[in-house]
């Protein structure tokens, strides 16, 4: 991830947008009038909180990304959005400089030791009589042999030396092991296996590097029950989710994340089909973790054990907490803190507490309907506080009427929606049996002045949507294109001829749509204008760190391009691409403009029919340059054919 993306991940396009244009929802996107030309009449400037980006449909005929709107509302530079954004996301930004490109490298060592520590544990538990104890365990817990290799679980031997002197073996230095959190150091200097007779579960991070490990004990007498790996420059539990790698697919399509316990409820939910479950691994719900959320869905459900939210501990003021995972660790309930996140994300969290002594992965072995009912039944936070502090409680009782009044009569007041706590405040009557009146009664003036002071925050910032989504879908494909022409700018004209040749534009500012993209292509064009320098020369002398975008052989297809022809045909592709992209959300576009409840329409019916039959028109001419030769179109199948070929044969 680039520095521009978790910029991005952090803020949101409605709320930057909303402080300076009032913006209204209507659907799941916001409208209202363009602030970069006079307009009063018809709100034609639009947000779409799905894909990050905003368009003017009016006299600018303009779009972009969160940095292509603050460039053009202050007039910035690339660099200046990027340092006033990235102040405003909280991200650091480090200068390019040989120490940073020395903290990388380290980086890449702690992976690769991480990484030959998961083969050095897996191997143990298929191949040793001890490991196999390990596998049994997890097959009597249900899991299939398909299970336990996608997720790489393994086995840390007994032993105090034996991943020391494999990693030994493969040249890894000590330093290196400690640092990775895989040795612990004694007062002499020595280290030896921090995990030992361990199931081991592999942590990776969001998107799938691996950045520590979590042990489970198989004899009951140790302990700790669960052991993480400890603090290092890649593992940091309170921005870590277990399993979100592999279930960032399932909770974007569901729209809905579930939040478990342990390492075992989430592997067995996944297993199930419940694939859109993560855990905390036993840390407190931070902040940090919601924001990983976040950036998928706005919908979480909270699927606690019964002794983390049960009646005893919900008594306990509301915030408790039960032992999980290592010892210095605890999950917590906070109800308070729940809505503060519900508020400050937009989000719809619900709680729901599992029946009996049952864990997830046991729940959903025995019958997985009973899990989707469980999940579809989880209730909002307020209602299940509520309802968990009446449980085996005489309603009956005036004074058992008063406690629960007073205890939730504060979460009420905290909520920020008007409708919302006038809603459960009516709720709360009917379950106690008591005048809605004499709860408003109970409000004390400080719960008065925090939803006050509450009101007032969420006046000044329009609400984000539901959903938001990582940056669009022509983001990698505009980094990949921009790849290729900073290491071959002249490269350029020979892109443009053969656009041209094909009946395209020439590739011009608007087929980019992203901040940096858009920057990286002007300084491309600027290098082939000036005749001081070359443009190699010209493009590395001004270069950035938020401009070195890698190259992916996997955004364009049969990308193996030995040859400059290959090459070229690639970055045709590209193009026509982001411009089939393009396309097609502008119809999407189009198509909300016209069923937008606003007062008057952008277009009239007959501007939609014209603008529709063009936009059709432009998508028949590029699904015929896709299959041109100069797209590789004539050798696409060879081209693919050849390229599975030689990957099984290097495998």
């Amino acid at each position: 991830m680039t520095v521009v993306d978790d910029i991005k991940d952090r803020l949101d396009i409605v709320e930057i947008v909303g402080q300076t244009v009032k913006l209204r929802r209507t659907g799941k996107n916001y409208i209202g009038f363009c602030p970069f030309h006079s307009n009063t009449r018809t709100p034609a400037f639009v947000v779409f909180p799905e894909t990050q980006t905003w368009r003017c449909f009016g006299q600018c005929n303009e779009g972009g990304d969160v940095f292509g709107y603050m460039m053009k509302r202050e007039g910035w530079d690339f660099n200046e959005a990027l340092r006033n954004l990235a102040e405003r996301a909280g991200v650091t930004l480090v200068q390019h400089s040989p120490e940073t490109e020395a903290d990388g490298k380290a980086r890449q060592d702690l992976s690769a030791v991480l990484e030959e520590a998961a083969s050095f544990y897996r191997q143990q538990m298929l191949t040793t009589p001890v490991g196999n104890k390990a596998l049994d365990y997890l097959h009597k817990r249900g899991l299939t042999d398909e299970t336990i290799k996608v997720w790489g679980l393994g086995y840390a031997p007994g032993s105090w030396n034996a991943l020391l002197d494999h990693l030994r073996l493969k040249n890894f230095q000590p330093d290196l092991m400690v640092e990775a959190g895989l040795m612990t150091e004694r007062d002499d200097g020595s280290i030896y296996d921090r995990f030992r007779n361990r199931l081991m579960f592999p942590i990776r991070g969001p998107y799938g590097q691996l950045v520590g490990f979590g042990g489970r004990v198989l004899d009951p007498e140790d302990v700790p029950k669960y052991l993480n790996s400890p603090a290092t420059v890649l593992f940091d539990k309170g921005r870590l989710l277990y399993g979100l790698d592999l279930a960032r697919k399932s909770i974007r399509s569901l729209n809905q994340a579930v939040i478990v316990e342990g390492y075992m409820d989430v592997i067995g939910l996944h297993q199930a089909g419940f694939s859109n479950a993560v855990s905390p691994m036993g840390t407190a719900l931070t902040e940090d973790q919601f924001r990983l959320i976040k950036r998928l869905t706005r919908n979480i459900v909270l699927a606690l054990d019964p002794d983390a939210a049960g009646q005893n501990a919900t008594l306990k003021g509301l915030e408790t907490a039960r032992k999980a995972m290592d010892q210095e660790s605890e999950i917590r309930f906070d109800s308070r803190g729940l809505l503060r996140v519900e508020q400050h994300l937009n989000a719809d969290i619900r709680v729901t507490a599992l029946p009996g002594q049952k864990d997830p992965d046991e729940i959903v072995l025995e019958d997985p309907e009973a899990w989707r009912q469980i999940i579809a039944n989880a209730k909002p936070v307020v209602v299940h506080v509520m309802e968990t502090l009446a449980a085996d409680q005489d309603l009956r009782d005036a004074k058992v009427k008063r406690d629960i009044a007073a205890q939730v009569m504060p979460l009420i007041d905290d909520v920020a929606d008007a409708v919302e706590r006038e809603a459960y405040r009516q709720q709360l009557a009917t379950f106690l049996r008591v005048d809605e009146r004499s709860l408003k009664s109970t409000r004390t003036d400080l719960a008065h002045t925090r939803r006050k002071k509450i009101e007032s925050d969420q006046a000044e910032v329009i609400p984000a949507s539901i959903l938001s989504k990582p940056a669009q879908k022509n983001q990698k494909l505009e980094r990949y294109l921009l790849h290729d022409l900073f290491l071959d700018p002249e490269g350029l004209f020979r892109l443009n001829k053969t656009l041209c040749n094909l009946g395209l534009d020439p590739i011009m500012e608007s087929d980019f749509q992203n901040g940096d993209t858009l920057t990286g292509f002007r300084l491309i064009t600027e290098s082939l204008r000036q005749v001081d320098y070359t443009p190699v020369d010209y493009i590395e002398a001004r270069m950035t760190p938020a401009l070195e975008f890698e190259e992916n052989p996997n955004l364009v297809e049969d990308h193996y391009a030995p040859t400059k022809e290959k090459r070229d045909q690639h970055q045709i592709r590209a193009v026509v691409r982001m411009r089939l992209n393009r396309l097609e959300d502008r119809l999407e576009e189009i198509k909300f403009l016209q069923s937008a409840d606003v007062d008057s329409k952008t277009y009239t019916d007959e501007e939609v029919q014209f603008l529709y039959l063009e936009l059709l028109q432009k998508r028949r001419l590029l699904d015929k340059a896709l299959l041109a030769p100069e797209a590789g179109g004539s050798t696409r199948a060879r081209g693919t054919s050849s390229i599975k070929s030689k990957s099984r044969n290097k495998a």
